[in-house]
């Protein structure tokens, strides 16, 4: 079982090289980051989680810039994307993005994709929300074709170029793990289609009982294999400093546990980190 986090780096908060230096101290495998370009004031899509945002959803530092400092400050901790917000992004910059901090880093990058919740938000990137998992998809897939194609190109319905040089190439073979977050079956399906880890985010009535979470990893299990994928890797994201929460993760056959580090100062954040450490010791 290997540990990290996962967390919203702001202005607000811990520095990044701080945070990333912490983690690898206290023997933590990866930091993986969120972002949202922005928050329109005026808002109608309900956040999933209930009740008012919270301003750290505003206040994040670009995940790419935030990464590399935690890289530079680091020898082994994975730093990944938790979740690009790939609808948002060029899929041509953001590919020479990643491949950049995985050349940095000496290829500890990892890429949680996502296409986003708040439509108001994705509308100011000029993406229609109602199409936007199929963009999704054939963001990613230009994105392969970018770091493993020496004249790569790609042409899709929403992405379309011919060939095109674009280095740097990821020093990962054939590129750094894609995994796709999600718990909704059609998140699965993406998953089997364009991805190298489920990033499947941990809820209450996972604990015990018929659809706990050992019943979802096997399910998945199988599927991957009756699809011809072969092993891939679960991850439990979003998940709560807790010892029987991680015993069932455990058990359940997960292959990775990212805890939910909330935005605080450095003093407070290395508190929370002492007792993670601690649980997982």
């Amino acid at each position: 079982m290997k540990f990290g986090v996962s967390a919203l780096v702001t202005d607000e908060g811990i520095g990044p090289a701080e945070l990333g230096r912490a983690l690898e101290e206290r023997g933590f495998e990866s930091l993986f980051v969120g972002e949202h370009t922005h928050i329109p004031v005026k808002r109608e899509t309900p956040w999933p989680g209930g009740g008012e945002l919270g301003r750290d959803l505003y206040r994040t530092l670009d995940p790419v810039v935030s990464l590399t400092a935690a890289a530079v400050a680091t020898e082994r901790l994975i730093v990944g994307g938790g979740v690009f917000q790939v609808t948002q992004r060029d899929p041509i910059t953001l590919a020479k993005e990643i491949a950049s901090l995985d050349l940095v880093s000496g290829g500890r990058a990892a890429v949680g994709v996502g296409a986003g919740w708040n439509r108001e938000e994705i509308r100011n990137h000029g993406t229609d929300p109602r199409t936007r998992m199929a963009l999704l998809r054939e963001r990613v897939l230009a994105m392969k074709a970018l770091w493993t194609q020496e004249e790569a190109e790609f042409h899709g319905d929403f992405v379309s170029f011919d060939p095109v040089f674009s280095w740097p190439k990821p020093v990962q073979r054939p590129h750094p793990p894609i995994m796709v977050g999600g718990n909704h079956p059609a998140a699965v399906e993406r998953v089997l289609d364009f991805g190298d880890d489920w990033g499947l985010i941990w809820l209450p009535m996972m604990l015990e009982g018929e659809g706990s979470l050992g019943d979802l990893v096997a399910d998945f299990r199988r599927r991957a294999l009756d699809k011809g994928r072969g092993y891939i890797p679960v991850t439990a994201y979003q998940v709560p400093a807790d010892a029987k929460v991680v015993e069932s993760i455990v058990a359940a056959g997960a292959d990775r546990i990212l805890f939910t580090l909330d935005t605080a100062p450095e003093a407070d954040t290395l508190r929370s980190l002492d007792a993670m450490a601690r649980l997982i010791g």
